[in-house]
């Protein structure tokens, strides 16, 4: 288990590195990124517990409340053994913990009220598409087909804008190590979003290309080859099991490398 200390201490290490760039150790008592609580627990904002710590000691790091005697809520502790048992398995290095909301999707970037999910709603559309309001900010109904189930759709609550390489399985391929300016640019690239029915979105969660393929088997080879598009585009790297897997189906798609 010598990898297995050497990788947690790592971790451990990570997270005490967290409040570089000399930002002071205590924080402001307005709006702490951090609270230890009375029991020396420290809760950041994404902690269930951070809103109901009442009394505590703000910090401007999770470090720097590690660093003052603190330590980590349960649920966070199992998370980090959980990611360094699946880094060990899959003979890769620890990664960040995945959190969503470092990745920001559905932006409106042009400020013309219409998000990401909306405009392609409205771009990919066989008809004209209906509004929710004068407004036109959110696409109502349309007509859409879905290439993973192969069936179309008009009503746009059945619909999710899926990341084909999902958010987390970039961040673990090495999308954690990216500003968050490029993990916004990754989460909204039209060449990484499709829309599809819900259910499957969901059914297919983070898996790649060795856990999943779309039911439709007619678009399996373009799905596969739209992954590895995205996949060399922003220079994320398969683990060698993956890739094994990835260079068969390739060949029986009849794609190069």
């Amino acid at each position: 288990m010598k990898i297995n200390t050497i990788l947690t201490s790592s971790v451990l290490a990570m997270l005490l590195s967290l409040n570089a760039c000399g930002q002071p150790e205590i924080a402001a008592q307005t709006s702490p990124m951090v609270k230890q609580s009375t029991s020396g627990i420290c809760h950041d904002k994404t902690s269930s517990s951070y809103h109901r710590t009442k009394n505590f000691v703000a910090f401007n790091s999770v470090a720097a409340c590690i660093d003052s005697g603190g330590r980590l809520p349960k649920s966070k502790t199992n998370a980090i053994d959980k990611a360094t048992k699946e880094a060990i398995e899959q003979n890769r290095s620890f990664v960040e913990l995945y959190d969503r909301s470092d990745w920001p999707h559905w932006l409106d970037s042009d400020k013309d009220c219409q998000n990401t999910r909306h405009e392609l709603l409205i771009k990919t559309s066989i008809r004209p598409v209906s509004f929710k309001s004068e407004k036109q900010c959110n696409v109502l109904e349309g007509l859409w087909y879905d290439p993973y189930s192969g069936e179309t759709y008009s009503v746009s609550k059945e619909l999710d804008l899926d990341h084909i390489v999902p958010l987390k399985f970039a961040h673990g391929h090495g999308g954690d190590k990216w500003s968050r300016q490029r993990k916004a640019l990754f989460a909204n690239d039209v060449e990484n979003l499709i829309l599809v029915q819900a259910s499957l979105n969901r059914q297919k969660g983070a898996k790649g290309l060795d856990e999943w393929l779309p039911p439709n088997h007619p678009y399996r080879c373009e799905y596969i080859e739209r992954f590895n598009r995205v996949m060399t585009k922003y220079a994320l790297v398969f683990i060698p099991a993956e890739k094994r897997i990835v260079n068969r189906m390739v060949k029986a798609c009849g794609q190069s490398d």
